[in-house]
């Protein structure tokens, strides 16, 4: 895995590029790479705040596929392009293709129309040389050798490729801001756990009692970010929305700008 460190940093920039410009992130499998693909993608919006729309998971075969089987889906090369169609992919996108032997035409089918609308392309396979290789813009291929049971990728290649997931997603989202230090500032607050974990994430992050972000939470309208420019800078809700926008919405350089 650390040999594809190097690929991984560069598919980070073209991704992050894309998605501070407007597009889409896509992930696109079939069977397990597809299954791993929904999952992340589906873990993004709670994790760091972001729409269910700014990355999305396609699996071949569709939802049904993701608890049984759906026997031919990944054969089918024009599918992949349907599939993206549908979710009007377009040449601001970025898509990942995941397939562990590199050859899944559903994949395959889906990069080579991502290409031809000049989107970013990104691979990631557990086979080299492959035929993925020659359409993405980026391939990470980590090589995780023959399976303890032959041919069952779900095993170390599907383990390889969530690890690969979890570095481009996770290095994607603190490129755009939606981390603060090793703090999931952006945390969704959709239950009472993740609510508790808001305030306890500024708590940590000001350096403030629970109180008083607690109370900088209710102002900012339950916007961390907001709350966080607030105690730093000692503003209101409404100056600390207008430095932060000021900044393209970086935290950082919100908290650090001269005023």
């Amino acid at each position: 895995m650390a040999r594809e460190i190097p690929r991984i940093a560069r598919a980070v920039d073209i991704i992050a590029g894309r998605l501070s410009r407007g597009g889409r992130l896509f992930y696109i499998g079939a069977g397990t790479s597809g299954r791993l693909a929904v999952l992340d993608a589906s873990e993004l919006p709670p994790t760091f705040g972001v729409p269910p729309s700014l990355v999305q998971g396609i699996i071949a075969g569709g939802r049904c596929a993701l608890t049984r089987a759906v026997e031919g889906a990944e054969d089918r090369t024009r599918r992949g392009v349907r599939d993206l169609r549908a979710r009007r992919f377009s040449a601001k996108d970025a898509l990942v293709g995941l397939t562990a032997s590199g050859s899944t035409p559903y994949v395959l089918g889906a990069l080579r129309y991502a290409r031809r609308r000049g989107a970013a392309t990104v691979a990631v396979t557990c086979n080299r040389p492959s035929a993925v290789a020659r359409i993405a813009d980026v391939t990470i291929a980590p090589l995780t050798g023959p399976e303890v049971l032959a041919g069952s990728t779900r095993l170390k290649a599907g383990t390889a490729q969530k690890l690969v997931l979890n570095m481009l997603s996770s290095a994607v989202m603190i490129r755009l801001g939606h981390v603060y230090d090793n703090l999931m500032i952006n945390v969704a607050r959709t239950n009472r756990k993740l609510r508790r974990r808001a305030v306890r994430v500024l708590e940590q992050a000001a350096g403030v009692s629970t109180s008083a972000a607690a109370h900088a939470l209710r102002q900012a309208g339950h916007d961390s970010r907001v709350a966080l420019v607030m105690l730093e800078r000692c503003l209101d809700a409404r100056s600390a929305r207008r430095m932060l926008s000021a900044s393209g919405n970086d935290l950082r350089t919100a908290l650090t700008e001269r005023r």
